[in-house]
């Protein structure tokens, strides 16, 4: 490493100001904090010091997000190799049922190697073009600001793929994060001054875009011709009897996208997230207490009409992108509430609104994204309400 340093430091003049290389100092200096802490030191007093910062913030969530990624591989190949088991194909077509072919693995849903390598390749390449076109448009909005990348993007580029449906075309999936890291950060500022998730934006761009790709029965398992209705369809669909254990949907054994359809996963990433201090419990907690509550009003009201009444809480845990809604996205510390009671609405908020959407609007099953969304417009006027009232409070009793 003393090796990687000695080349760096030689080549940071280039970089700096007055250098030829000058606007591309964000790029190298993303890759410098990317590998090494920062060589800047406090001498004077006094400071408020932490051991934690942004890339550690972002890491940690990296970190927490691993299971989700891994159930992702395990689950997208699992899917596609289950149906084309299902439908008499002993191999997939295209250039991924080549190269697997190539590598002689096969696609026994069975094999954990072959399940993992096959979801492998419909992940990594959503993951590497959001990365690649993502990275892109932070790279020409820090060097127009003339300031650092942040590392921010590591989480919205990983967030990104994993709540999309394995067989999404490449083409919309480079608009799509185009959309979410233009529109839905950078207009706004950059880093810390959006009011909206840029990974849910991209994806409720594309929702609304390319409604075809991203919902509907045949996006869910990644093999031509193959029709398969989410839990949550089927639950919201009388006519389709629902096929789903309860322990499948959690561990995450179910079609959906790649990365939310395990519970277990998310919950192993919940638990990372509160210990370390970075996502809220708070918010996650009350998300929870919300859904709880609006699903057993909806359970005791009943419907012959609408099977979604009777859904109960355990299955809104396990079904759709609630789980991974609740522990990943809603928590995000930019768009999120900061207030402490605050988070506390913020989260009732969500959790009632979702179940809200799917059950009330039986045409938008899946509400998790519409609600963490509207939450988002909602954090700053609540978080704004919770400190008037601290003010008014502190100024109240120093009057006195």
């Amino acid at each position: 490493m003393k090796f990687l340093r000695n080349i760096l430091d030689k080549q940071e003049k280039h970089f700096e100001k007055g250098g030829k290389l000058e606007k591309l100092f964000p790029l190298f200096e993303a890759t410098d904090t990317l590998l090494f802490t920062t060589g800047s030191r406090t001498k004077t007093a006094s400071h408020v010091r932490d051991a934690i910062d942004l890339k550690r913030m972002m890491m940690t969530v990296v970190i927490a997000l691993v299971p989700a990624v891994l159930m992702a591989l395990y689950n997208t190949g699992f899917q596609a190799n289950t149906g084309l088991e299902q439908i008499g194909l002993s191999a997939a077509e295209g250039w991924r049922g080549s190269l697997i072919e190539a590598m002689g693995i096969g696609f026994d849903p069975k094999n954990l190697l072959a399940n993992v390598i096959h979801g492998a390749l419909y992940f990594l390449p959503l993951y590497m073009i959001t990365l690649a076109v993502g990275g892109f448009w932070e790279v020409v909005f820090a060097s127009v600001r003339k300031h650092e990348i942040n590392e921010g993007f590591l989480v919205t580029s990983l967030l990104f793929p994993l709540i999309l449906p394995p067989d999404l075309p490449f083409w919309q999936a480079a608009i799509g994060i185009s959309f979410g890291v233009v529109i839905g950060k950078e207009v706004f500022g950059g880093v810390g001054m959006n009011i909206l998730n840029p990974a849910l934006v991209s994806r409720a761009f594309l929702f609304f875009a390319y409604p075809a790709q991203i919902s509907g029965d045949k996006v869910w398992v990644a093999v031509d011709g193959m029709s398969k209705a989410t839990p949550l369809a089927q639950f919201s669909d009388a006519s389709i009897q629902l096929t789903t254990t309860w322990w499948d949907a959690f561990i995450g054994l179910v079609p959906g996208s790649m990365g939310e359809t395990s519970a277990l996963a998310c919950l192993i990433g919940a638990a990372v997230l509160i210990i370390s201090g970075v996502g809220s419990w708070r918010i996650m907690l009350n998300i929870l207490i919300g859904m709880v509550v609006m699903t057993s009003i909806f359970n005791l009201i009943g419907s012959d009409t609408n099977a979604m009444f009777q859904v109960t809480p355990a299955w809104h845990l396990v079904i759709g992108g609630f789980a991974f809604g609740a522990v990943f996205m809603a928590t995000d510390p930019v768009s999120a509430s900061m207030v402490p009671k605050g988070q506390i609405y913020y989260g009732l908020l969500i959790g009632i609104l979702v179940v809200l959407i799917r059950v009330v609007n039986p045409a938008f099953p899946e509400g998790m994204m519409l609600a963490i969304l509207f939450g988002n417009v909602f954090a700053p006027i609540i978080d704004k309400v919770f400190i008037n009232k601290n003010i008014k409070r502190r100024l109240a009793r120093n009057a006195g």
